[in-house]
């Protein structure tokens, strides 16, 4: 049921003819009044208009609506690209009774042409749906490459936790074109709902890493009912989100586009986290390194040599590498392992690298794809 999993919201999907091909294009996300809200965003300095009014609709820490649409990024579209999506809130604002400053925004697709907003305004959907088959709904209606949609839903004592998500491509830590809407009915305030969610996009969408490339639209939204009467401690309430919050990361990379496997880069030995978070997208940004998850190669020397010109001036006898818990390198050199039996298990489906990189205490866990001629083949067109 994913984001109608919590009490007290509604949702629905609808076509509306945004998308060329067809299809549904339109969601909405609705709680029964303005309730706390939070929300993290792309950090690009080239951000879409409905990046901007959502930023702005979110400094009062509430809102009600969002809705979301697929098929047109209304990025790069200047001052009527703004104008449109404040007006996409004036209009789901009178739709669904609540003040314009309740309604947050999202859109997602290719990026310069115009939302076709009188198309979006008559496509609101009047009646919305608190079961599964809404939030299902909801969920398909805003992907784009993706060739499935994402949900996902953490059940804790006392209250829920839903979410859906969208996301294929142009997927890079520090939040790239992605969409996720997360409703809870805790009962938890805007303040301690904001840093519960950056700690989780922290630790999941933001160690995550498709292809290196960064959007303009990306958001993760939470809505907060409270409808549950139920008050977590926060940092338990932090763990679900946080466990939710991976699971719709993983379920992105797993259809990331052209990829064949999933691989989990774990860095130990770091200064710290973030010295640790930054090495691990440095490797996963490496064409070469990703190109040899392809193939399945324990490729270590890959590895090492980003590791030589990345972040945190490694020293070499720091180094240490392993293939799905086989050691490949050691103190910085290569060690003897049963090279067919490792290729034999990296031969087919997903697989672990472990990196230390020191003694420190910092650690990290990156989520990436392999690179293959398929995801070449898809991106060499309009997407």
């Amino acid at each position: 049921m994913s984001v109608t999993a919590a009490a007290g919201f509604s949702a629905a999907g609808v076509a509306c003819g945004i998308k060329e091909a067809g299809g549904l294009d339109l969601a909405v996300v609705s709680a029964r009044s303005s309730v706390p809200a939070a929300g993290v965003f792309t950090n690009s300095t080239t951000a879409a208009a409905p990046v901007i009014v959502s930023r702005e609709h979110l400094t009062s820490g509430t809102a009600q609506v969002i809705v979301l649409n697929s098929g047109c990024a209304n990025a790069g579209t200047g001052e009527s690209g703004l104008a449109d999506a404040q007006a996409t809130a004036r209009a789901a604002a009178a739709a669904y009774d609540c003040r314009p400053e309740e309604v947050l925004v999202c859109s997602t697709g290719t990026i310069g042409p115009s939302l076709p907003v009188r198309r979006l305004f008559s496509g609101l959907p009047t009646n919305l749906g608190i079961d599964g088959p809404a939030a299902t709904a909801a969920a398909e209606a805003i992907m784009t490459t993706d060739s499935v949609s994402k949900q996902a839903v953490v059940r804790a004592d006392g209250y829920s936790i839903g979410g859906m998500a969208k996301g294929a491509g142009m997927i890079r830590p520090d939040m790239a074109t992605m969409l996720a809407v997360i409703t809870t009915d805790a009962m938890i305030g805007s303040v301690d709902l904001q840093r519960a969610l950056a700690a989780a996009v922290d630790e999941s969408f933001n160690s995550l890493n498709v292809d290196g490339c960064q959007s303009t639209n990306d958001s993760v939204l939470i809505l907060a009912s409270g409808e549950s009467d139920f008050e977590p401690d926060v940092e338990v309430f932090r763990q679900g989100l946080t466990h939710l919050c991976r699971d719709l990361a993983h379920q992105i990379a797993a259809d990331a586009e052209g990829a064949s496997r999933v691989v989990t880069v774990r860095v130990v030995g770091a200064a710290d986290d973030e010295q640790a978070r930054r090495i691990g997208k440095f490797v996963t940004d490496s064409a070469l390194v990703r190109s040899s998850f392809y193939g399945g190669d324990p490729n270590w020397g890959r590895i090492f040599g980003a590791l030589g010109v990345g972040p945190g001036a490694i020293k070499a006898g720091d180094i240490s590498i392993s293939f799905a818990g086989v050691p490949v390198a050691s103190a910085g050199a290569g060690v003897e392992h049963d090279e067919e039996g490792l290729l034999a298990v990296l031969e087919h489906g997903d697989f672990v690298v472990d990196v230390s990189v020191g003694e420190g205490t910092g650690a990290a866990t990156i989520l990436t794809t392999d690179l293959t001629p398929e995801y070449v083949l898809f991106n060499g067109g309009r997407s």
